[in-house]
């Protein structure tokens, strides 16, 4: 299980900020970039994070209509040709720039209510050899776990959300599931920029995994 401590590493920054956010409506995602069946692995890896966080899906987003993009490409330049892409990520060029410069191979744009919950978001992954040799319900998962929660952009750095099981397959941590579905009790807020929220978040842990 994890303790307070290791919980709020989890939110808090690189300039030391602590900062959460869970998602304030349903989830309705978009793939593009990748076949009918790899959709299916991606659409349900979701599905399978929202379960154990205690959260839903829809088809559409009354305000968005898709508010969970994932776009999948060769190349970071591919994504300037996207239409009215730069309408929904601010400065989109300037982040093809930034992320192209560091030889990144993923990056999320979060949009956040007036309550600051997470009102969608915009995967980008660059399948280069790396994220090729992923198992596509390994990268999905992973994907998806990332998208849940506004996380510290150290988290996971040095550890995988994800447990592989006898036979190969691939589990969302307990320790991981758990606080996703504390983070998503109807009790706790949407937001918060305090670190004792982590502290409740710590109390509403399984006590055992």
């Amino acid at each position: 299980m994890l303790d307070a401590s290791e919980i709020e590493a989890l939110f808090t920054r690189s300039d030391e900020r602590y900062v959460f956010a869970r998602w304030g409506r349903a989830i309705s995602p978009v793939v593009f970039g990748v076949t009918d069946e790899t959709l299916k692995v991606v659409k349900g890896a979701i599905e399978a994070v929202c379960l154990v966080s205690n959260h839903h899906m829809a088809e559409t987003d009354p305000e968005l209509g898709s508010n969970a993009m994932f776009f999948f490409f060769n190349e970071w330049s591919e994504l300037l040709d996207v239409p009215k892409l730069d309408e929904l990520v601010p400065d989109l060029a300037g982040m093809v720039a930034r992320v192209s410069a560091a030889d990144a191979n993923q990056y999320r744009v979060f949009r956040f209510d007036e309550e600051g919950a997470i009102k969608a978001c915009f995967t980008f992954i660059r399948m280069d050899q790396h994220m090729s040799d992923v198992p596509a319900e390994t990268l999905a998962l992973n994907q998806a776990v990332q998208m849940m929660v506004l996380w510290s952009d150290r988290a996971f750095i040095n550890a995988s959300p994800l447990a592989v099981m006898e036979g190969g397959g691939v589990i969302v941590k307990p320790e991981v599931s758990g606080l996703l579905a504390a983070a998503y009790d109807a009790v706790m807020p949407v937001a918060a920029t305090d670190p004792s929220h982590a502290l409740r978040l710590a109390a509403r842990m399984p006590k055992k995994q």
